[in-house]
């Protein structure tokens, strides 16, 4: 199912991209598909370079959205949220709804809430960088990645197909995961990472010596990039995602005492060991990585 009226709430990275890539489909499709884009965005200079990008450009919510099929929520997630909590108001007819936030859990309990006239499904494309904003946008973002779909009560057979729709125009492919496990696994392999990368930052920075930037080499610039993440994004994700955070930081925390143990009292067999246990399992993701999708 095409929809032809799409509205975008957030021109940063992710809404940003994912404009780009609509439009490069529409103009490389084989056959080329009725594409009205509206984009809404409250930050001016976002607004001015997008002119020639959507067919509408407004910082109006309400006019955004009153014409649109599908909207896309792609701002920080409590901003979602507020959006979710308007939009019944704003548009009482009922529209499409996917979001792109990050954390599902209490978007989607929300979206459970919205009137029957709405029909909405929670998104979040497993797809990034650490640098934000429209000008880090590209259209080829999504290619190859993931893009994950949370069901709702207001999931509909119509709004699927839409969403679809979308992301083979993205040229992602779609996983359907429920809303809980999705924030556990997330906390996991993308929450925690970033912590840890914080966590490594603030650690080389307290040791305040002016000699340690030119001794750091690849290790450690790989290891930190993503501590570079908008703050007030990463700031809504780890507040939406408190208590599957929580839950990976506890685990992590007994891994490293459990290797500090071994560390401390010289086992160099169950150290030699845990070394060769962690870089098979890193092989393992590699080969996924590498082959899984072939």
């Amino acid at each position: 199912m095409q929809v032809e009226r799409i509205c975008i709430v957030g021109l940063g990275l992710i809404g940003g991209s994912l404009a780009l890539a609509l439009r490069l489909a529409q103009r490389t499709a084989v056959a080329a598909f009725p594409l009205h884009m509206t984009i809404v965005d409250t930050n001016p200079d976002t607004r001015a370079a997008a002119e020639r990008l959507a067919d509408v450009v407004t910082a109006d919510l309400a006019a955004g959205v009153a014409e649109a099929e599908l909207v896309i929520l792609a701002t920080p997630v409590r901003v979602i949220l507020r959006s979710l909590e308007a939009l019944p108001e704003l548009r009482p007819s009922g529209c499409m709804i996917l979001d792109l936030g990050s954390s599902k859990a209490d978007i989607c309990a929300v979206m459970d809430k919205l009137p029957t006239p709405f029909q909405a499904v929670g998104g979040h494309p497993m797809a990034g960088k650490e640098v934000a904003g429209f000008g880090a946008a590209t259209p080829d973002l999504f290619q190859g990645h993931t893009f994950i779909l949370c069901r709702t009560a207001r999931t509909t057979p119509a709004v699927e197909m839409a969403v679809l729709t979308l992301i083979a125009h993205l040229r992602a492919t779609a996983l359907f995961l429920p809303a809980t496990l999705h924030d556990e696994m997330v906390a996991a392999i993308s929450h925690l990472p970033y912590l840890v990368s914080a966590s490594l930052m603030r650690a080389a920075a307290g040791m305040a010596d002016e000699r340690l930037w030119p001794v750091s080499a690849s290790g450690f610039r790989d290891t930190t990039r993503i501590s570079g993440t908008n703050p007030q994004m990463m700031l809504d994700i780890l507040l939406t995602n408190r208590e599957a955070v929580l839950g990976q930081i506890m685990a992590f925390q007994e891994r490293l005492t459990a290797v500090t143990h071994l560390l401390q009292t010289e086992n160099e067999e169950a150290l030699f060991q845990w070394l060769c246990e962690t870089q098979a399992e890193y092989l393992t993701y590699q080969q996924y990585k590498q082959y899984g999708r072939q």
